[in-house]
């Protein structure tokens, strides 16, 4: 009997081990803003938003005078609203309102139990209903752009939604299954404990991968969107982004590559800053030529 004991207790503390393995493997890295859009020279507010769990967002809301359209900005995983401002700047110049948010456990948002695609578009689409029931007049048309995880947080919030009226998705993944096996493959883990971690990871978040999968997502959207994605990118390669765009072959979803551009470079995709805009004149925003 002992040794049947002790078979459990050593097998337990082995699960229990490597739950606490991969919370920790999962977790987010904090990054607060060091700066904020003054220093670029941009009129801004900075603004508090409610989300789930009784929890707020940081968030920058940059205006322009007479402007009745938004851009909702959203970063990717450990990233942060800072790190989103050049992407900003194209849509302010051309004409547009920019409202730029921090999802939770990331800049300098609450903390909460965990981060997920999931949560990620709960977040940005608290931040659309706060914007919509504060600012009305800067609603009559909103953009949602999101980049890594936000850009499938994008895809997924679209998805769900009838008041979105274009979507700029960068970097994003074509499948989270996919993207983990990548991930744990190169950490060396057992293919056995692989399928074991997809799986708890689902229970954990409360959806299967395939309801919250870009590839599958972004068929479910009525309105423009525009898949970025840079051509030497090594966390997601572009090959996602084309079987994003081959799985749904619909006229509403156009696939920009970037030459030389890795899954950060902010600064090269913001170079195609007049096709970005174009896209968004092309779904009927009113802005401006750059």
């Amino acid at each position: 009997m002992w040794y049947l004991t002790t078979i459990i207790l050593i097998f337990t503390a082995i699960l229990l081990l490597l739950l606490a393995m991969i919370h920790l493997g999962f977790r987010v890295p904090r990054n607060p803003e060091k700066t904020d859009p003054g220093s670029v020279g941009l009129v801004f507010q900075t603004v508090s938003i409610p989300t789930l769990s009784q929890k707020r967002l940081f968030g920058w809301l940059l205006p322009v005078p007479g402007a009745t359209t938004t851009m909702v900005i959203l970063h990717g995983w450990g990233g942060n609203a800072e790190q989103m401002l050049p992407m900003a700047l194209p849509f302010h110049q051309a004409g547009m309102n920019v409202l730029l948010v921090d999802a939770r456990n990331h800049g300098r948002s609450d903390r909460d139990s965990f981060s997920s695609l999931p949560r990620f578009a709960e977040d940005l689409e608290k931040a659309i209903e706060w914007l919509k029931l504060k600012y009305p007049e800067y609603s009559r048309k909103i953009a949602l752009l999101g980049h890594s995880v936000g850009g499938g947080a994008v895809l997924f919030a679209a998805s769900r939604r009838s008041d979105i009226d274009a979507v700029i998705s960068i970097s994003a993944f074509a499948h989270p299954e996919w993207m983990m096996q990548r991930f744990l493959k190169r950490q060396h883990i057992p293919a056995f404990l692989v399928t074991f971690i997809i799986r708890y990871v689902e229970w954990v978040i409360g959806y299967r991968y395939e309801e919250i999968a870009p590839v599958n997502t972004v068929c479910r959207i009525k309105c423009p969107v525009l898949l970025v994605h840079g051509k030497v990118d090594r966390t997601v390669p572009v090959e996602d982004a084309l079987i994003i765009k081959r799985e749904c072959q619909q006229s509403n979803i156009r696939l920009l590559t970037v030459e030389n551009a890795g899954h950060e470079s902010v600064e090269k995709i913001k170079t195609h800053k007049k096709e970005l805009v174009a896209f968004l004149r092309d779904s009927g925003f009113p802005l401006h030529s750059l």
